[in-house]
């Protein structure tokens, strides 16, 4: 499990909204390492997980593009049906609530991702160990 940060970005649903964050990341050498988005109505929300967090701020606040910064938990599960569930399971006995999450694995992978943030981390950080 390592702890990172998450990037939360709302944006105005509408064609380019996302690209534009992307190519601002982009020509700052930032890598976006895992991204989700959803909008609702006219609004949606972009979170963000990047390689170079430090840089991603930097390049954010030049562009002024607004963000919330949140600690975030990425743990690594072996890519298997279940393993997610196994996980979800420790955090929900430990009573953590999540804000927010979102996975990934690569098709034929050997390992899943996923990314998530809580109420309270210090919660999260004795329940996954």
């Amino acid at each position: 499990m390592a702890k990172i940060k998450q990037f939360t970005i709302a944006v105005d649903n509408q064609p380019g909204a996302v690209a534009g964050i992307a190519k601002t990341l982009g020509n700052a050498k930032v890598n976006i390492l895992s991204l989700l988005g959803t909008v609702q109505g006219t609004t949606g929300t972009v979170q963000l997980i990047v390689e170079n967090a430090g840089r991603a701020k930097k390049a954010l606040d030049a562009a002024r593009i607004a963000y919330a910064e949140t600690s975030a938990e990425e743990y690594d599960l072996r890519n298997k049906p279940g393993a997610l569930a196994q996980c979800l399971e420790k955090l929900a006995a430990k009573g953590v609530n999540l804000n927010s999450i979102h996975a990934t694995a690569a098709k034929r992978g050997k390992k899943a991702v996923v990314v998530y943030t809580v109420e309270v981390a210090a919660k999260a950080a004795t329940a996954t160990a």
